[in-house]
């Protein structure tokens, strides 16, 4: 099953890109990705699409250091939902642990691994890959974003003891060096960030929301957790965020998911479903809730689900629920 990644991942490419005189869009053309997309950071990817564009734009700009540049503009809150929970916990330590819970949930292709040892805790983030293939830049991406989630956690006065990087040398490590305020060591046997273990035990800032809201937001991620983990759940997870763009089909769900139309159908057919189906269900249950909200003109509601004008809404309404709207 091919690995999805939300498109937030990317969310400051174009800018970093262009900082280092490369094309975004014809950059994202040549690797698959869908451009028009990447407006909705919840919006999910091919990531083995994003693993190549990320080494595709390096050897463009002709730079080692591609993927830490774009880790220096993203942080927690490039996580969406996750970050939800991760900000909710007591301690650093938690924070973490929870990070390394629903990772996933934001990039299927990440697992973060922590291991304590008597006074230093290693944090590794790990690609998932089915076959070898180049991610350098991937790997400091997420090793990179890791630090400056740590940073925003520990005071931008915190370092590190070590950062291991598990590919040779670059041609220049001071930008290595200065990014990450530490030693930084190429050739290690594994990616990671190394950190004193009482850094573990400080207190995180004291969150804004209450104890409703942690219960929300830990029950939403863990929803979200279970609906992503089959097939079905990727399918209906991208039609209900194409659907408010208009351009929800067959055929951009399945660029999204990095494959044919064809194989889509097949994959919903070996749960007794077709695109059809799953289309008409994920937005009747959006168009419930749509229509239940007072304060939402209809005009917005068809636009939200997809449809070009209200009478178009107001036929398709009538047909599925066998009532009118007003109703």
């Amino acid at each position: 099953m091919v690995d999805l990644i939300r498109a937030a991942c990317l969310t400051h490419y174009a800018d970093v890109a262009r900082s280092v005189g490369i094309d975004p869009a014809k950059m994202l053309k040549s690797v698959g990705l869908p451009g028009r997309g990447l407006a909705n950071p919840d919006i999910k990817i091919p990531g083995g699409g994003v693993r190549r564009l990320l080494e595709a734009s390096a050897a463009a700009a002709k730079i080692d250091d591609f993927g830490l540049r774009l880790a220096e503009r993203g942080g927690l809150s490039n996580l969406g939902p996750v970050a939800l929970v991760v900000r909710e916990q007591a301690t650093v330590g938690a924070a973490i642990e929870a990070l390394s819970r629903y990772i996933h949930i934001h990039n299927e292709s990440i697992r973060l691994r922590i291991e304590r040892e008597s006074d230093t805790v290693v944090i590794a983030p790990v690609l998932i890959l089915g076959r070898p293939v180049p991610a350098r830049q991937s790997a400091e991406l997420l090793v990179g974003v890791a630090y400056r989630i740590l940073s925003a956690f520990l005071g931008s006065g915190w370092r590190p003891l070590d950062v291991h990087f598990a590919y040779p040398a670059p041609r220049n490590r001071d930008v290595y060096r200065r990014f990450f305020n530490c030693n930084v060591a190429f050739g290690a046997e594994f990616d990671a960030i190394i950190c004193p273990a009482i850094d573990m035990e400080r207190s995180m800032a004291p969150p804004e929301s209450n104890a409703s809201m942690a219960r929300y937001a830990q029950s939403y991620v863990e929803a979200l957790a279970a609906r992503s983990s089959t097939r079905e759940g990727k399918v209906r997870e991208l039609v209900a965020a194409l659907l408010p763009t208009g351009r929800c089909s067959l055929v951009r769900v399945a660029q999204h998911l990095g494959c044919d139309g064809r194989t889509v159908q097949r994959w919903l057919a070996e749960h007794g479903k077709s695109f059809s189906e799953v289309l008409d269900a994920e937005r009747s249950e959006m168009a419930v809730r749509l229509v239940e909200d007072r304060n939402r003109s209809l005009p917005a509601v068809a636009e939200l689900l997809g449809f070009s004008a209200q009478s178009a809404l107001a036929r398709w309404f009538k047909e599925r629920f066998g009532c009118s709207i007003t109703q």
